[in-house]
């Protein structure tokens, strides 16, 4: 019988290849509308969301790319039917990661494979999956991929509606 966390892997492995995002090197074309500064994006679901449903598929939820190489997938809970947790999936190419932010409830990121620098707070370190890092309620944080292969990481929060707050450019992007 697998192991949990292979076949935590291979859902989302599978997840992402259903979507074609595993072969993804550039973003898709871009979006025109608010939202979308300096390349990043936000599109709503390609089919909608159903709160009665035990499954969700990818293709009911938000997506979303951030400069510099971060793809994802946003679950928020109240809308499938969740009263306290929502979801952030990403796809993160080497080098890629979230702007500066924060988020009112406390936050979890779950990766199995892959290395990370980090800020969280006034800290910066590295850390090598497989890893369950705790972000605080409020604290500015971001990350990068460092390492030379595209990552899948699952951050966990206990709210039904997610809550972000973007403070500035990511501090570790190589600049361009």
């Amino acid at each position: 019988m697998p192991k949990i966390p292979y076949l935590l892997g291979w859902i989302a492995v599978t997840s992402f290849a259903a979507l074609g995002l595993l072969a993804s090197s550039q973003p898709p074309p871009l979006l025109g509308g608010a939202g979308q500064e300096k390349g990043s994006w936000v599109k709503p679901p390609l089919e909608p969301p159903n709160p009665g449903d035990y499954v969700i598929k990818l293709s009911q939820m938000d997506t979303f790319y951030d400069v510099p190489g971060e793809y994802g997938y946003l679950l928020e809970g109240e809308i499938h039917g969740f009263e306290s947790l929502s979801f952030i999936l990403t796809e993160t190419h080497p080098g890629g990661g979230p702007p500066l932010h924060t988020h009112k409830s406390e936050e979890a990121h779950i990766l199995l494979e892959g290395s990370v620098v980090y800020v969280i707070g006034d800290r910066t370190f590295t850390a090598r999956g497989p890893y369950v890092a705790r972000v605080p309620a409020g604290m500015p944080h971001t990350f990068v991929n460092s390492g030379d292969q595209v990552f899948r990481l699952i951050a966990a929060f206990p709210d039904k509606r997610l809550s972000y707050s973007e403070l500035g450019p990511n501090p570790l992007a190589k600049k361009e």
